[in-house]
């Protein structure tokens, strides 16, 4: 087996984790959350996201490892891959870094960080509703595109892998 094949497939996995996990916080974690009054919401999420601040350190090589493995595929296959093998690697590798990784960069994190900024126990009623608000439907609309986009990625990803 070739070495792209084996970066392929490892790009292939970390892809797939990022996919779930982003897949789990829209189809479980923030419609689990969403009953709670937003005091107890904004501090769930609040909770969650430190763990992730924190720099886990298996989260971290999962996140960090699908971008640099699949831009090395990328680089791998722009040699050694030819006509709809490597479009499809290009095509999952813009999709992945535009659709997942950008808005988690420039949208996700920083809606994060705001939050984690604030000092939910000092904030009034009406106060934490803006902040739910504020949060809430930005956050989950970014998160529902990098979830269709990891799961487009892996799917290409899968297909390449069954194509090589």
């Amino acid at each position: 087996m070739a070495l792209i094949n084996y970066v392929l497939l490892v790009s292939t996995l970390l892809c797939s984790l990022v996919a779930g996990f982003v897949f789990s916080f829209a189809s479980i974690v923030m419609p689990g959350i969403k009953p709670l009054d937003d005091r107890a919401y904004l501090q769930a999420f609040k909770a969650m996201d430190r763990v992730i601040q924190k720099n886990q350190p298996i989260f971290v090589v999962v996140w960090l490892g699908s971008v640099i493995m699949l831009i090395l595929s990328t680089l791998l296959g722009l040699y050694q891959l030819e006509g709809t093998q490597r479009i499809l690697l290009i095509l999952a590798c813009a999709l992945y870094l535009l659709g997942v990784q950008l808005p988690t960069i420039t949208i996700n994190i920083p809606l994060n960080n705001q939050l984690q900024a604030q000092d939910l126990e000092s904030m009034t009623a009406s106060e934490l509703l803006k902040s739910r608000d504020a949060f809430d439907s930005r956050w989950l609309l970014w998160n529902t595109n990098r979830t269709v986009c990891a799961i487009l990625t892996t799917v290409i990803l899968l297909v390449l892998l069954i194509r090589l």
